[in-house]
């Protein structure tokens, strides 16, 4: 009954940090594949609210991140490759103009995102250019789907977790059970 009860205890231990409440210093991070052209990018997103949906607009040269939060102090950090949306970039958070710290270099925006309110927020992002210094690409010269490496990670880190959470709980049994043994 000991080992049970400690066995239960060392797992609330590791997995209620894991999947406890989010707080304001939560990192959650979102990988969002924006498919234009031919062309696929990745838009990166480490913050304490949630993105569940987004959209691209090539004709308006737009991004939208629909935003859900549950804290009412957000803070987030964007990734956004230059040649996917690049140029003098203008932001609206919820339709209002809203003005982010926003840091370039030759290959990507890095947007640092410091908001109230919880609940849907809804976040545009206007570029003057996209996809610039690329070609748009044809049916025929698009890169087969299949021939692509998969960029999720999550649930092979997930395994690997439960693989060593399962390995932690085996080794405080069998060490508890030799104690037993020799007492």
């Amino acid at each position: 009954m000991k080992t049970t009860f400690l066995a239960v205890a060392a797992l609330l231990f590791v997995l209620t940090p894991a999947y406890g409440a989010l707080s304001d210093a939560t990192g959650l991070v979102n990988r969002l594949d924006v498919k234009i052209d031919g062309y696929s990018f990745e838009v990166e997103s480490v913050s304490n609210y949630d993105i569940p949906d987004f959209e691209f607009d090539k004709d308006e040269k737009r991004l939208t991140l629909y935003i859900t939060s549950g804290l009412e102090n957000n803070l987030g950090e964007l990734i956004i490759p230059r040649d996917l949306l690049g140029g003098n970039m203008t932001f609206y958070l919820n339709a209002q103009e809203y003005f982010p710290l926003v840091k370039t270099n030759d290959k990507i925006s890095f947007v640092t995102l410091n908001f109230t309110g919880s609940g849907d927020n809804q976040l545009d992002i206007f570029g003057t250019t996209y996809l610039s210094g690329l070609t748009e690409m044809t049916p025929k010269d698009a890169p087969s789907p299949g021939l692509a490496p998969s960029a999720d990670y999550g649930s092979a880190y997930l395994i690997i977790l439960l693989l060593l959470v399962g390995g932690f709980a085996c080794a405080v049994i069998f060490i508890i059970r030799r104690k037993q043994k020799t007492a």
